[in-house]
C-alpha cells in the first residue's frame, strides 16, 4: 500500500521534469537567431569560414616554410677519431700506449648562386600557390553569387505565386457572392475552385525551390543555421552595362589570377632552369684536420680540398626537363589568354540576350499583363467575358511574371559569370 505522501512527491517530480524540458526547448529555439545576409556579408563569411579556402591558406604557409628550407646553408661535417689502439698486442695493460688522436672539419662550398636560386624558385612556387588560391576564391565566389541569386530569384517567384493566389482568392470570393444571387452557374464556381489548385501548387513548388537554394547557399558558407532562420537581401533587378566588350576583355587580362599564376609559372620555370645549370657545376669540399702521430711528436694540422669530377653526371636530364618546362608554361599562358577571351565573350553574349528581353518586359509586357488581367477580371465579374477568357488571363499574367523573374535571375547569373570571367566584380 502506497504512503499517502508518495503521490504529491511524484507530482512535484513530473512538474519539475516538464519545466526543465520546456526550458530546454525554449533555449534550443532561441539559440538560432534570425540571420539575414547581404552580398558583402556573405562574401566576408565565405572568405572566413569556407573549409576549402582555409585549407588552401595552409598550403600557402607550407610554401613559405619551403622557402626557409631552400635558403638553408649546407651543414659542416665534424669527424673525431682515435687510431692505433692495441688491446691485443703489446702490453695488455697499456692499450692506448700508441694511440693517434685526430679531428677534422669539412664544409661544402656551393658555387654559382645555388642557394639564392633555390630561394628564388621556392618564392616563385609561393607566388604561384597564392595566385592559385585567388583563382580558387574567384570560382567559389561565383558559386556563392549564383546561390545568392538563386535564393533571391526563388523569393521573387514565391512572392509572385502568393500574389497570384491571393488575387485568385479575391476573385473566388466575388464569384461565390455572384453564385448566391444567381449571376453564375454552380459549375462555373466549381471550375474556378478546381483551378485554384494550380496556384497552390505554384506556392508549394516555390517554397521547395527556395529551401533548396538556401541549402546550397548555406553549404558554401559552412553554416548550420536552420533554413527558416537564414535569409538574404539584395537588389533583384537588371541594369545596363557600363563597359564595352573590349573593356571587359582588357580588365580580365589585367586581373585574372589564373593568368597571373601562368605567367608566374613561366618565371619559376626559368629560375628552375638556371638552378639546374648551376647544379651541374662542381662544388668543392674544403677540409681542415688536426692530429698527432705519437705522444712524443708535436701536434700537426692540415688542409684539404675535395673536387668531384663531373665526368658522367652533369645534371643533363634536369637541364633538358626544365628547359622544356619553360616552353610548356609559355604555351599555358597563351591557352589561358584564349580561354579568358572566350569566357568574357560568352558572358557578354548571355548578358546582352537577357537585356534585350528584359527591356521589352519592362517597357511593355509587364504592364500589358496587368492590364489584361484587370480588364478580363472586371469583365468576367460583370458578365462581359467568358470563364475561359478569365482563366486564360490569369494564366498569362502568371506566365509573364514568372518569365520576368526568371529572366532577371538569368541576367544576374550571367553578370556573375562575367565577374568570374573578368576575375573581379565589374558588375555589382
Amino acid at each position: 500500500m502506497r504512503h499517502p505522501l508518495e503521490r504529491p512527491l511524484i507530482g512535484r517530480g513530473c512538474a519539475r521534469l516538464c519545466i526543465g524540458y520546456s526550458l530546454l526547448v525554449w533555449l534550443a529555439g532561441g539559440a538560432w537567431a534570425q540571420k539575414t545576409l547581404t552580398w558583402e556579408e556573405a562574401k566576408r563569411e565565405l572568405e572566413a569560414t569556407n573549409p576549402t579556402l582555409r585549407a588552401a591558406r595552409i598550403g600557402i604557409q607550407e610554401a613559405r616554410a619551403d622557402e626557409i628550407t631552400a635558403h638553408l646553408r649546407p651543414n659542416p661535417d665534424f669527424t673525431a677519431a682515435v687510431d692505433q689502439i692495441t688491446p691485443f698486442t703489446g702490453s695488455p695493460y697499456r692499450p692506448f700506449q700508441f694511440y693517434l688522436p685526430s679531428a677534422s672539419l669539412s664544409y661544402l662550398v656551393e658555387r654559382r648562386h645555388k642557394r639564392d636560386l633555390r630561394l628564388e624558385s621556392a618564392q616563385g612556387a609561393t607566388a604561384v600557390a597564392t595566385s592559385q588560391l585567388d583563382d580558387q576564391q574567384r570560382t567559389l565566389l561565383f558559386d556563392l553569387r549564383a546561390a545568392f541569386v538563386q535564393v533571391l530569384q526563388q523569393k521573387a517567384a514565391l512572392a509572385v505565386a502568393r500574389e497570384s493566389l491571393a488575387y485568385y482568392d479575391r476573385v473566388l470570393d466575388v464569384s461565390r457572392d455572384r453564385l448566391k444571387v444567381g449571376d453564375i452557374a454552380k459549375v462555373d464556381l466549381d471550375r474556378l475552385e478546381l483551378q485554384r489548385v494550380q496556384f497552390e501548387t505554384d506556392v508549394q513548388t516555390a517554397l521547395v525551390n527556395l529551401h533548396t537554394a538556401k541549402i546550397q547557399f548555406r553549404a558554401l558558407l559552412n553554416d548550420y543555421t536552420p533554413i527558416d532562420k537564414l535569409d538574404v537581401i539584395g537588389r533583384f533587378d537588371f541594369q545596363e552595362l557600363a563597359m564595352t566588350l573590349d573593356e571587359f576583355r582588357k580588365a580580365a587580362l589585367d586581373s585574372r589570377p589564373d593568368l597571373r599564376a601562368a605567367v608566374q609559372g613561366v618565371a619559376k620555370a626559368r629560375t628552375d632552369y638556371q638552378l639546374a645549370k648551376a647544379n651541374g657545376s662542381t662544388d668543392p669540399t674544403i677540409g681542415w684536420n688536426l692530429g698527432s702521430e705519437a705522444p712524443d711528436i708535436p701536434t700537426f694540422m692540415g688542409l684539404s680540398v675535395t673536387i668531384p669530377l663531373r665526368i658522367f653526371d652533369r645534371n643533363q636530364g634536369e637541364k633538358e626537363r626544365t628547359l622544356l618546362a619553360i616552353g610548356r608554361n609559355e604555351r599555358q599562358v597563351d591557352a589561358t589568354k584564349a580561354q579568358i577571351v572566350s569566357d568574357v565573350d560568352s558572358a557578354f553574349i548571355a548578358i546582352e540576350m537577357n537585356l534585350t528581353l528584359l527591356r521589352q518586359y519592362k517597357a511593355h509586357y509587364l504592364q500589358q499583363a496587368v492590364r489584361v488581367r484587370e480588364t478580363i477580371s472586371f469583365s468576367y465579374q460583370h458578365g462581359g467575358a467568358s470563364l475561359l477568357d478569365f482563366l486564360q488571363s490569369q494564366q498569362d499574367f502568371r506566365n509573364v511574371q514568372l518569365s520576368y523573374v526568371n529572366l532577371v535571375g538569368a541576367f544576374l547569373t550571367a553578370a556573375a559569370q562575367m565577374n568570374l570571367a573578368v576575375g573581379t566584380e565589374v558588375i555589382q
